[in-house]
């Protein structure tokens, strides 16, 4: 797919769209909208755009609720995450909700593991900050299904429109 100021200014605008749903659930423990808005973004735009998501939502973010050695991780876990998306929309782009959502809950379940990777990195124990957070993680794959359950038929809309712009303009 050929990159364009449209296309662009649709992924800086569902990075925009991923922050203030970050910020606006930071209360709610793991449950944010960040790993479902990269995965719609891969599954559709492909694999790079759901990368630029990632950073982009990761940074800025960060930037309010606080940066670290953990940022890192974060970009890593949702970009890896975001390519995984972006190649099931390009070798199965007819994959129903239902297994898009079932991809979220499973990231929701790696993502936690890349950042129990985090205090490996740093010199603490792996098995003991990993089997902690797994409620937290749980917490995170639930929430992603839900919210690609959710935001599925608006994004679709959204993804369709643009790809009738981007033949148009070609």
């Amino acid at each position: 797919m050929q990159w364009n100021t449209y296309k662009l200014t649709l992924i800086t605008m569902l990075a925009a769209v991923a922050v203030v749903g970050r910020i606006a659930f930071a209360a709610i423990p793991n449950a944010q909208p960040v790993t479902a808005i990269i995965i719609l973004t891969g599954f559709w735009l492909g694999p790079l755009a759901a990368v630029i998501t990632a950073f982009l939502t990761t940074f800025l973010t960060n930037m309010v609720l606080g940066m670290g050695i953990w940022t890192v991780w974060q970009v890593t876990a949702w970009g890896l995450i975001g390519i995984g998306a972006g190649l099931l929309g390009k070798f199965l782009p007819r994959l129903p909700v239902l297994g898009l959502s079932i991809y979220g809950l499973l990231s929701g379940l790696f993502f936690g593991l890349v950042m129990a990777f985090t205090m490996r990195a740093i010199s603490q124990t792996f098995w003991g900050y990993y089997l902690a957070g797994i409620p937290f993680d749980l917490m995170h794959a639930a929430s992603n299904f839900v919210f690609i359950l959710v935001f599925y038929s608006v994004f679709e809309k959204l993804f369709v429109k643009y790809d009738r712009r981007a033949q148009l303009a070609c």
